[in-house]
């Protein structure tokens, strides 16, 4: 046997909780209305409480994303809510901004503090300064390359997590920028909606076969990524490099669409678990993937192998 491999997956609601659960999830990773940004769906605090009681049952971690950008405003509520997430028993908060993990290790010091600062979460030695201000785990920049995150995972006095499966941000503005173009173009939104739910995208004139979505909520304009992530194929890499938490970022993706890439990242994870030596990738694991898949959205290896000019 190995050392425990944990698979974090982000939910919209109860029901998808305990779907989620019931697939093979060992963490769940879920947000409210005001600290979390681009999730699945928000979470009031009685659902927050449910969440958390659902996970305690069945021995899976809750965990809340506070990634938000802070705002002065942001700051004054934070003191009462971080107290809440610590009665309520959250195991962990997921942060960028140093005023949320100042705030824990005030309010609530027993809450685990995981730093994710999306693109600037590239290298050992600022992982390891938030790990010594009390951060517990990273969450590495999804445009590292395979390399990159194993010699990160070589040097890192504290726990990886590592983006596996599903999109990821491309862009992120608190203006709305969508909005202002219609505006400009004579064309206002009435009594609509330009959230994640309407189905926009943006396409390039030369390129016209990749779609990005885009969408704008009480956050700003977010550009999501034109395919998906999936690395399940090489997971073994990261299954041998110790990587403590791998995440499938279940956004804008159905339920049933969801549950099958947990339970295939579960079968992977649990084949290497009982046995590394005799571990070998099963075609059908991707293939309960495949069956699901969006047919525009194809499923690559993102940025693990990809050549980047820096």
């Amino acid at each position: 046997m190995t050392k425990q491999h944990e698979l974090m997956v982000t939910a919209g609601s109860l029901q998808e909780c305990a779907a989620y659960m019931d697939a093979g999830a060992s963490e769940l990773l879920i947000g409210d209305a005001c600290y979390g940004i681009r999730m699945p769906g928000y979470f009031s605090d009685s659902d927050i409480r449910e969440a958390v009681r659902l996970g305690q049952a069945r021995n899976v971690k809750v965990m809340m994303s506070m990634t938000n950008i802070m705002t002065n405003d942001m700051l004054r509520l934070l003191p009462d809510y971080i107290l809440f997430l610590k009665d309520a028993g959250v195991h962990a908060v997921e942060y960028s901004d140093p005023s949320v993990l100042a705030a824990v290790k005030t309010y609530a010091p027993e809450i685990r503090l995981h730093w994710n600062g999306e693109m600037m979460s590239t290298n050992y030695a600022t992982a390891n300064y938030w790990g010594r201000k009390g951060a517990s785990r990273v969450a590495a920049a999804k445009e590292l390359s395979m390399d990159e995150i194993l010699e990160l995972k070589q040097h890192l006095e504290i726990e990886a997590q590592v983006q596996v499966h599903g999109m990821t941000n491309m862009y992120h503005s608190k203006r709305r920028l969508v909005e202002s173009y219609m505006i400009h173009q004579g064309r206002p939104v009435k009594n609509g909606s330009l959230d994640k739910d309407r189905g926009l995208f943006l396409v390039e004139a030369d390129r016209v076969q990749e779609k990005y979505p885009i969408f704008e909520d009480e956050h700003g304009t977010h550009i999501m990524s034109s395919d998906d992530i999936c690395i399940l194929e090489d997971l073994h890499l990261l299954l041998q490099a110790g990587i403590e938490s791998f995440k499938i970022d279940g956004f804008m993706k159905p339920v049933s669409y969801n549950t099958a890439v947990i339970k295939a990242y579960r079968s992977a994870i649990d084949a290497y678990t009982a046995d590394p030596g005799k571990y070998k990738f099963r075609e059908e694991w991707l293939d309960m993937i495949r069956e699901l898949q969006d047919p525009e959205r194809e499923l690559t290896f993102g940025f693990f192998y990809k050549e980047q000019v820096y």
